[in-house]
Parts: C-alpha cells; structure tokens; sequence
C-alpha cells in the first residue's frame, strides 16, 4: 500500500512539473507594468506582511502548545 501511494505522489508531481514547463518562457506582461510603475515594491511588500504574519501567528500557537504539554506532563 506504501508503494503505491509513492507511486501517486510521483505521478502528481510529474504531471504538476510537465504543466509548469509546458507554459513556455513568455514574458509576463502584468509584472512588467507593476515594474514600471513602481506598484510591485506595494505588492511585495503586501506579501512579506502576510507571511510575517502567518509565521508569528504559528509561532505563538507552538508556544502555546508547548505549554499546555508541559502542564499535562506536570499533572502526571
């Protein structure tokens, strides 16, 4: 049963990797406008909020976890 899971990841991922490449290298008109108008450095920026966010967000929920194992340890 493990092999043949392997064997689905490994095809998905293949599948995923021929679409990618499949695309071509055209240039991306959307990303050159934002470029010359100076809006990507918004967008960017945008991003790394969001992923900061996400990543403190994760941090706290483990030291909470972290916590609530250390007391249940204690108890026992």
């Amino acid at each position: 049963m493990k092999t043949f899971k392997k064997y689905i990841i490994i095809g998905v991922l293949l599948f995923i990797a021929q679409t990618i490449f499949a695309q071509g290298p055209e240039p991306v008109e959307m990303a050159d406008a934002l470029r010359q108008s100076g809006k990507i450095y918004v967008v960017v920026g945008v991003l790394a909020i969001i992923f900061l966010g996400i990543v403190v967000y994760l941090v706290s929920i483990d030291r909470k976890l972290g916590k609530l194992e250390k007391e249940i340890k204690e108890k026992r």
